[in-house]
């Protein structure tokens, strides 16, 4: 990973799951409890729940519904909110995560969550991991009404919390993002290389990627 010059970085924009959260709680969730929940409600195997589910995840990928709890909740007429309060002991930081969001307030950047986590989501992460304290901001995309990869998030998250694209430094474990976010003028942009610990390095293709926190936080220091 090449080293930022944090002397052109002012605004520090973090996604949450993945990124900042190991991604494995997320997975668990909607690849191995909710199939097996959703078979269990239908009487089904778990087989032909795969079966059905999937196609509907693949045709609401990237939109905000895939985010919101409310629409899964109505779609699936399953209680989401509870379902993911069964595996929420899965919720855990990415290593030295918490270090580096420190680091970045004794250095004094000014610092914002940008999550495509539905509140609710949010709300239960932030029961288990510590991360409010650290940001000037939480935002959800839900709050602007366009996720991550709609250009006009970015429109809106400007006009919200107004930050210099060229002199802010973005992170997320979504490639399509991280390019919508390119899109939009933000100079600085880093992939991670592992936001699921149990699934091993994935290819982040063209972009730089964090591999340890401790990098960026040595980075960091005067």
């Amino acid at each position: 990973m090449p080293r930022l010059n944090w002397s052109e970085i002012d605004t520090v924009l973090l996604d949450m799951d993945g990124t900042l959260l190991d991604l494995h709680f997320d997975n668990h969730f909607w690849l191995e409890h909710l199939p097996q929940r959703y078979a269990e409600h239908h009487g089904i195997r778990r087989e032909l729940a795969d079966a059905e589910l999937q196609p509907l995840f693949h045709d609401h990928a990237g939109q905000l519904t895939w985010y919101c709890l409310d629409f899964w909740s109505r779609e699936l007429k399953l209680p989401i909110r509870e379902l993911k309060r069964e595996v929420a002991h899965l919720i855990a930081l990415r290593p030295d995560a918490d270090r580096f969001l420190a680091a970045l307030r004794d250095q004094g950047k000014r610092v914002a969550l940008i999550t495509n986590a539905h509140r609710d989501s949010l709300s239960l992460k932030l029961e288990r991991v510590e991360l409010a304290p650290y940001f000037d901001r939480l935002i959800s995309s839900h709050d602007y009404g366009f996720p991550k990869e709609d250009p006009q998030f970015w429109d809106a998250l400007q006009a919200d919390f107004g930050f210099d694209p060229a002199r802010s430094l973005f992170i997320d474990d979504s490639l399509p993002i991280l390019r919508s976010a390119r899109a939009y003028g933000i100079a600085h942009l880093l992939a991670v290389r592992e936001p699921d610990s149990r699934r091993g390095p994935k290819d982040t293709e063209e972009f730089s990627a964090v591999d340890d926190y401790r990098t960026l936080i040595d980075g960091l220091r005067p």
